[in-house]
């Protein structure tokens, strides 16, 4: 069952890439030579691959890259299709090769594509399914820049589709199956493709609906009597497959025994034979038809001999593993490999040389940085020192001008006194002179205050910031103790008494929040 199974998966390649959707392989192209061999193909194989080869020399010489890929690709699939998987595998990636040297990529989707089948046939499915999906990024990228048609995406859908259908997985051969009728759909609503209907009446049959899944065959099967009459092969063998689901062993012989018919008639799908051979064989046993079992069992040892056998002539050289185009590519890898390299050691001084220039700057500006700042520092702070110079000078001429107020009314206050001692003097009369001239102390404040205010321009701004619930008499008492004032010379610039200065000192030192071991004075200098 396995054989048949991995046989299954490399039939389904051949066939697919050489006849599913013609629209789609229209950017491939055609020439004299393919036309010829593909109507000898049927009749005589030999003669088909002999007018490929000679397309294939003719085009070399011509130097014509695409139309050589595009005969190279055909013969492969004409030896994929005899089940000489060795000289398809040749030809495949010599194909590639030049394709990849002359960045063709729409051969280079197509021949990913035909190495994932190719693969499959290998016995190794990761590498098939890797690239399908290599070939499928790629027309993607291609449909994108409007190059390919979307028929390429359905027949690269397609072919994931029969990739994990032969491996029974047939979840995401349903997820694919979807995908190829929403891109079919895109082309045309009521675009239908019978390769794709054939898939999908065999998913219906595995889910149990065998009445759709005949009804669908039955379909195709009329389709391709016209059109394709050499995939009936494959179609005959699903029919078989869907009554043998079914249990009708006998209807299943029959289709298995078309299928037989079709593959020698057409020359094509022949590894479908093995699969027909594996199942008659297994069918004619539990039937009890023991001469028929061996039969068919002795032709299916047979064939798979010739294809998978090690004496078989056509894979001999499979088991040498010459892969050219891999080893092309590591050549190509280990030049590139040097040459980054050296380009990176190039880098590397560039970068050097960079970083060294680049910490000279740095250093540079910020020796530059270092010295502006000392430079606008020491600007900032002789500007500073030049203000404060000002200030104190014009709070020591404030001073004077407060102090010599204080004498006047020191002076008045005591000339009052010797005056009235005096009997033979009209005191009363001198009184009223002195009155004239004598100013209040809400005056002499008022005074004070105005020069105050011009000198210290932002004291009283931050005091009152700070301390916002300060009374008129609080800010007056904080000026003079500023300018550094004793409590009697306070006491006579704010004509209060002396005690009544020191309850106010001592109530602005509560309201400013001052500790008891806190000067006043030294306070009042920091604002």
């Amino acid at each position: 069952m396995m054989k048949r199974r991995r046989l299954l998966k490399m039939l389904s390649t051949v066939f697919i890439l050489s006849c599913l959707f013609v629209k789609a392989q229209e950017p491939y192209g055609t020439n004299k030579y393919i036309d010829k061999a593909n109507q000898l193909t049927a009749k005589n194989l030999d003669s088909a691959i002999y007018y490929l080869k000679e397309g294939i020399d003719y085009y070399s010489e011509q130097k014509d890259t695409i139309n050589l890929i595009n005969n190279l690709c055909h013969l492969s699939e004409v030896y994929d299709n005899v089940l000489d998987y060795g000289k398809s595998y040749d030809g495949y990636w010599e194909a590639l090769i030049l394709a990849d040297l002359s960045n063709d990529d729409i051969s280079k989707s197509r021949i990913y594509q035909e190495l994932g089948w190719l693969y499959t046939a290998y016995r190794r499915e990761e590498e098939s399914l890797r690239y399908f999906n290599m070939s499928l990024k790629l027309k993607k990228q291609l449909f994108k820049e409007k190059k390919i048609s979307q028929d390429y995406l359905v027949s690269n859908y397609f072919a994931i589709v029969n990739c994990y259908r032969v491996n029974h997985n047939y979840i995401m051969a349903k997820t694919y199956l979807d995908s190829c009728e929403l891109s079919l759909k895109k082309i045309d609503p009521n675009k239908k493709s019978y390769y794709v209907e054939t898939e999908k009446g065999y998913l219906d049959a595995i889910a149990g609906d065998y009445e759709n899944a005949l009804n669908t065959l039955n379909e195709s099967k009329l389709f391709f009597e016209k059109k394709s009459p050499s995939y009936l092969t494959i179609v005959y063998f699903l029919l078989g497959e869907v009554y043998k689901l079914k249990g009708d062993f006998e209807e299943g012989i029959k289709y298995y025994k078309e299928s037989l018919k079709f593959s020698e008639m057409y020359n094509k799908h022949l590894g479908y034979k093995l699969f027909n051979y594996e199942v008659l064989s297994e069918l004619y046993y539990n039937q009890n038809s023991f001469k028929e079992a061996f039969y068919y069992n002795d032709k299916a040892q047979e064939l798979n001999e010739n294809i998978f056998g090690r004496k078989s002539k056509n894979h001999k050289h499979l088991f040498e593993i010459k892969d050219r185009y891999r080893l092309q590519k590591e050549k190509e890898k280990a030049l590139l490999k040097e040459v980054r390299i050296e380009k990176l050691e190039d880098q590397k001084r560039i970068g050097f040389l960079q970083n060294i220039l680049m910490g000279v700057i740095v250093v540079f500006m910020f020796l530059y940085g270092v010295l502006l700042f000392r430079n606008l520092r020491r600007k900032h702070k002789l500007e500073k020192q030049k203000t404060n110079e000002v200030m104190m000078l014009k709070n020591r001429e404030l001073t004077a001008s407060a102090l010599q107020l204080i004498e006047k009314e020191e002076f008045i206050a005591k000339l009052k006194q010797n005056i009235s001692k005096s009997d033979a003097i009209d005191a009363k009369a001198i009184h009223n002179m002195l009155k004239g001239f004598q100013n209040s102390p809400g005056g002499n404040w008022k005074e004070f205050e105005a020069r105050f205010t011009s000198i210290n321009q932002s004291f009283y701004e931050k005091i009152r910031t700070k301390y916002p619930d300060l009374g008129q008499t609080d800010l007056k008492l904080c000026a003079l103790v500023k300018l550094g004032f004793s409590s009697k010379e306070m006491s006579s610039l704010l004509g209060i008494t002396i005690e009544s200065v020191h309850t106010s000192r001592y109530r602005l030192r509560k309201k400013l929040g001052l500790e008891k071991g806190e000067n006043l004075i030294d306070f009042m200098s920091t604002i």
